[in-house]
């Protein structure tokens, strides 16, 4: 990451419905520039920390999103 202090958000996910879908999740929101995610099946959320500067809430939100869940 870069220099700026990263921003810490957790996420809901629905949708997961086994362990693959959250690894799925994480390693799309881990593709994202400024992102590094855990993904926790069991509790239905994300753990993201990302760079403000570089990564949106919103993008994190469309990235979920676009991998076929809901945050």
């Amino acid at each position: 990451m870069s220099g700026i202090p990263p921003e810490t958000i957790e996420l809901s996910i629905s949708g997961m419905t086994c362990a693959a879908c959250a690894a799925r999740i994480e390693k799309v929101l881990n593709r994202v520039e400024g992102v590094e995610a855990t993904v926790n099946f069991a509790t239905e959320k994300a753990h993201v920390r990302y760079t403000a500067g570089v990564v949106s809430v919103d993008a994190l939100i469309n990235a979920v999103r676009k991998a076929g869940y809901d945050a």
